[in-house]
């Protein structure tokens, strides 16, 4: 396995935790206890996976994610004391792809970083190795996981590539949220469906060049690709 994985929390004792846990799985594990720290082992690790505090000193969470994603492709597990869903909603709009309420069962974290690793990690198995997907001025190349828009490279997170991928392959067809959850996060999701409407938001805001031009909101169930 050896995946490398950063764990950023400002309490030691959670750190060494999460810490001792994953390294029993086999993982790289390298750590930081405030905002800029975790930037800079995030350059200098260049860790696969981030487990990610939001109230940290020096530079909260949500600073951090919002400078990773601009260089890092990795998924980014939330952690975060706060119950209010506007700090949840705020941390998937700015990059992350899921988070954890504190406090946490580390099963179910460990369940998490799996799922996500193995999501990251694969090659989506619909797709033979040849195969590009083009849709007038989107194209997305699975083998290399790359996506362009009017020959322009779109950069995507992980969890954004996933779901744009399933969209686009299935052209016209309506995905419910529900099911778009267990498709792209791949496991028992504790979330809501929000979670999907804000990794919709971020692809769309990347790749839509007019309202629903692309990915087009079908009210009360959920999300398709339209074929243009």
């Amino acid at each position: 396995m050896n995946e490398k994985i950063l764990v950023v929390d400002d309490e030691q004792s959670i750190v060494e935790l999460i810490k001792m846990e994953l390294e029993f799985e086999g993982y790289q594990v390298d750590v930081a206890y405030d905002g800029e720290a975790a930037v800079e082992k995030a350059h200098s690790f260049s860790p696969e996976l981030i487990i990610l505090d939001i109230m940290l000193p020096k530079k909260n969470g949500y600073d951090v994610c919002r400078e990773v994603v601009q260089f890092l492709d990795v998924p980014i597990i939330l952690l975060t004391a706060k119950t209010d869903i506007i700090d949840k909603v705020l941390g998937l709009e700015l990059g992350a792809d899921d988070y954890l309420t504190k406090p946490f069962d580390n099963r179910e974290l460990l369940a998490r970083v799996k799922a996500h690793l193995r999501r990251a990690r694969k090659i989506p198995k619909q797709a033979d190795e040849t195969t590009v997907i083009t849709n007038g001025p989107l194209k997305i190349i699975p083998e290399e996981r790359i996506v362009t828009l009017n020959d322009k490279e779109v950069h995507l997170t992980p969890k954004e590539f996933d779901l744009l991928f399933l969209l686009a392959e299935h052209p016209e067809q309506v995905f419910p949220r529900e099911t778009l959850l267990e498709k792209i996060w791949g496991y028992d999701y504790y979330g809501d469906t929000r979670t999907v409407d804000m990794h919709v938001q971020r692809i769309r805001r990347k790749i839509d060049t007019q309202p629903n031009k692309l990915i087009q909101t079908v009210f009360g169930i959920g999300y398709k690709m339209r074929k243009v």
